[in-house]
């Protein structure tokens, strides 16, 4: 029988250093697979749609959300973001281990919704910060 995979949830508040986290540890496990969120927002110079983010209309984020496609999403600044429950399901199946490096907010919602990740807050340098 063949384990489960596990879903690890990094979160911190913006400039915790959370993203270069999750770096080191994509580079030192290389086993581990980063979890790919969906957006509505304009693709930026330098990113690849699949490889960055899934970039979706508003149109089809709202029929995803109705779907019940995601395991947590927020509206962020006007633009939606959200994590698919499937591609979360289905790399715990196949027992790949997933990474996720999301805000409070999408963390808080991982937790009510899944409860069975491994959830790691960061605190910032400062906590003023």
């Amino acid at each position: 029988m063949s384990r489960q995979g596990l879903i690890y949830i990094v979160s911190a508040p913006s400039g915790a250093g959370k993203t270069s986290l999750c770096k080191e540890l994509l580079a030192t496990f290389p086993e581990l697979q980063m979890s790919i969120s969906y957006t509505t927002r304009p693709i930026r110079s330098g990113e690849a749609d699949g490889v960055d983010y899934h970039f979706v209309s508003t149109e089809i984020f709202k029929k995803m959300i109705e779907e019940k496609s995601f395991a947590e999403w927020a509206e962020v600044h006007g633009n939606y973001y959200g994590t698919s429950l499937a591609v979360l399901e289905q790399a715990q199946q196949d027992g790949h281990d997933v990474l996720l490096d999301i805000d409070c907010q999408g963390a808080a919602q991982l937790k009510k919704n899944l409860g069975n990740g491994v959830f790691i807050f960061i605190l910032p340098p400062n906590l003023d910060e």
